[in-house]
């Protein structure tokens, strides 16, 4: 069974930082394209930043651009995000989402976390 694990959320003051991580079973991560999404109370859910399989490439919503880190263990299997100088708009339930095609090429795999919660507060 594929799936993906969040961990690493919490409460952090303004101008904080926190890891999330996002351990994955069933299939391998590097093989995979890995993002980060993120939705906050009352708004839609939000591609916070994104990292290829293959080559490894990043791309960042323009919001966290600068503050976010999204990175990949492969032999932890493991994806996470680093988030510095957050901010209260930060605040929001964060979510590992993995897509790509199985080993054997008959089935793509949208894999969703169920999310971990983020609070930027004083």
């Amino acid at each position: 069974q594929v799936q993906v694990v969040e961990s690493g959320g919490g409460l952090v003051q303004p101008g904080g930082s926190l890891r999330l991580s996002c351990a994955a079973s069933g299939f391998t991560f590097s093989r995979y394209a890995a993002n980060w999404y993120r939705q906050a109370p009352g708004k839609e859910r939000e591609l916070v930043a994104s990292l290829t399989g293959v080559r490894g490439s990043t791309n960042y919503a323009d919001s966290v651009k600068g503050r976010f880190t999204i990175s990949r263990d492969n032999a932890k299997n493991t994806v996470f995000l680093k988030m510095n100088s957050l901010k209260a708009e930060d605040t929001a339930v964060y979510y590992c989402n993995a897509q790509g095609w199985r080993v054997d090429g008959t089935q793509f795999d949208d894999i969703w976390g169920q999310g971990t919660q983020v609070t930027v507060s004083s």
